[in-house]
């Protein structure tokens, strides 16, 4: 698996379906900028705790729907519309929620402690999506399936994981250069709507990718039945 291989095939989908997953991602990103405002507003600081739950749960499920999206379109045409995106993965909710913010917590941490822990995480756990979605995997046990098809191609799988946060970088910056002449506020809550709308779908085709990629490596090395 040729990490840019993986990011190659990922940008030429997300080109040709960008009118597709855009939607999917803006819808979620502006109603959960209102759900943050109202706890915020509602609960003062133990809101803003909440709201950064929520929006780590919430932003896995996003990541489901959108994994759901790219297998839609992989014969070339959206069949599903974005509610039916939405409805697909909904049964998948409370594990996608609670994987993510397991997931999340222990990569920060090891990220703050020594770094490469958390970067060694990252890497082993980064299809857990998918194979929630894609499989129908627990929540626990998705972490075991996604260490178990990373095996073997950890530096491939951690090379798409660098060049894509490279991409995802250069955008956000991008972003920031042309929205710097407003105020700080409004600057913020754009850049939080359009990145997250333009970038996390990029992100996930790229991942959903790798992991159809992985599958296709585990396939083709698992022993073909000798016919007596």
């Amino acid at each position: 698996m040729e990490p840019k291989a993986v990011l190659r095939e990922a940008w030429e989908l997300y080109r040709a379906h960008w009118r597709h997953f855009i939607p999917i991602a803006l819808i979620f990103y502006l109603a959960l900028s209102l759900l943050t405002l109202v706890l915020t507003l509602a609960l003062g600081w133990l809101g803003a705790i909440t709201s950064a739950f929520v929006s780590i749960a919430g932003v896995f499920w996003l990541q489901g729907a959108l994994v759901e999206a790219v297998q839609d379109v992989r014969d070339g045409r959206a069949d599903l519309t974005i509610a039916e995106t939405y409805r697909r993965v909904g049964p998948r909710f409370a594990s996608l929620a609670s994987a993510g913010i397991l997931a999340a917590l222990a990569i920060t941490v090891g990220l703050i402690l020594l770094i490469v822990p958390g970067l060694f995480l990252l890497t082993i756990w980064s299809v857990i999506v998918p194979v929630i979605v894609l499989e129908g995997t627990a929540a626990m046990d998705s972490f075991g399936r996604s260490r178990e098809l990373v095996r073997g191609s950890g530096w491939n799988v951690f090379g798409v994981i660098v060049l894509t946060i490279l991409v995802l970088f250069a955008a956000s910056l991008a972003l920031s250069l042309v929205l710097a002449a407003l105020p700080d506020s409004i600057q913020g809550y754009l850049q939080n709507v359009i990145s997250g709308s333009l970038i996390a779908p990029f992100a996930a085709v790229a991942w959903t990718l790798m992991y159809y990629r992985l599958r296709e490596r585990e396939t083709s090395a698992e022993p073909t039945a000798v016919p007596a």
